[in-house]
């Protein structure tokens, strides 16, 4: 037996349970990942309470929980090629990233790819790039940023906007990221110009760079990508990855399985080179499921939540 959160009914945290279930193994062309960190992502928590969620993204009841997940490959199915036993590695499941054991396709393409885990890299990193540094990579690519660029990046404190801020300023764009004053600090830290979100942030931003702002992306909502609009930015150079179907005229929407292959790839092995940080606001352990749910969901946190088996 073996450990997997799951949920029988869609609610708040309280829902998920710790359950002993039966031991996954390895089929044909598949491998399984003996998991020691898994990161959560608000997608998690608003598939377990939300059924319209859950149902734009195929879950149904019973479900185990989580996607993000790193670990060590100890089984290799028929046929499968690629991976061996030993090897490190980190990669997503959809709504079951959180428990003992993954079992996923020996493959390093599609949205379940796998990807190798670079030495200097702890588990509890890795465990938090699956969605957060795909969504990312994909965001700024949409726009094809590039050195000299201005971006303006929207909810740039958030799981995303980590990557996003630190990635944008790898490639050579000045970053000016909205947020709440309270993270002003932490995106400084991170390279980026903070600017409050909310009411007249264009007008704030025009203050900041003047010589105006060349890209954007919008990683909450649609107001920076209609605040970018008025700043005069092409459509084509704004990306959202939360409008649902309603951004603005020729914005471009997009999310983590629009990433180009290798991009995780490309982004852990940054991290490895001390490129890109990524701050763990807290780790609990599986018990403790529930709390690490309740302060990822809370959205007040600078940085990743990660949950250890």
């Amino acid at each position: 037996m073996s450990r997997a959160v799951m949920y029988e009914k869609f609610a708040g945290p309280e829902v998920l349970e710790v359950r002993e279930v039966p031991e996954p193994h390895a089929g044909a062309g598949e491998v399984r990942v003996r998991v020691a960190a898994a990161g959560l992502n608000p997608m998690d928590w608003l598939i377990a309470s939300m059924p319209e969620v859950a149902e734009r993204f195929g879950v149904t009841l019973p479900s185990g929980f989580g996607h993000d997940y790193a670990g060590v490959v100890d089984e290799v199915g028929a046929g499968a090629t690629g991976f061996a036993v030993g090897d490190r590695v980190f990669g997503g499941a959809m709504n079951r990233g959180v428990a003992d054991f993954v079992v996923v396709k020996a493959s390093t393409q599609g949205h379940e790819a796998l990807s190798r885990t670079p030495e200097g890299v702890s588990d509890e990193v890795a465990g938090t790039l699956a969605v957060a540094g795909s969504t990312a990579a994909a965001a700024l690519a949409a726009i094809g940023l590039k050195s000299g660029d201005t971006v303006l990046i929207g909810g740039a404190a958030g799981g995303v906007g980590v990557f996003a801020v630190q990635l944008a300023k790898l490639a050579g764009a000045r970053v000016i990221g909205t947020a709440s004053e309270s993270t002003f600090e932490f995106l400084r830290q991170l390279g980026a110009e903070p600017v409050a979100y909310g009411d007249g942030l264009a007008e704030r931003v025009r203050a900041l760079a003047p010589g105006g702002v060349s890209a954007a992306t919008d990683l909450f909502g649609t107001e920076t990508a209609e605040a970018a609009l008025s700043l005069g930015v092409k459509p084509e150079r704004i990306s959202t990855i939360a409008a649902a179907g309603n951004a603005p005229g020729g914005v471009r929407e997009t999310g983590g399985f629009d990433a180009e292959p290798g991009s995780l790839g490309r982004i852990a092995r940054a991290i490895a080179a001390g490129d890109v940080t990524v701050p763990i606001a807290a780790t609990f352990p599986i018990e403790r499921v529930r709390d690490a749910v309740e302060l990822q969901a809370a959205r007040h946190v600078h940085g990743k939540v990660v949950v250890t088996l």
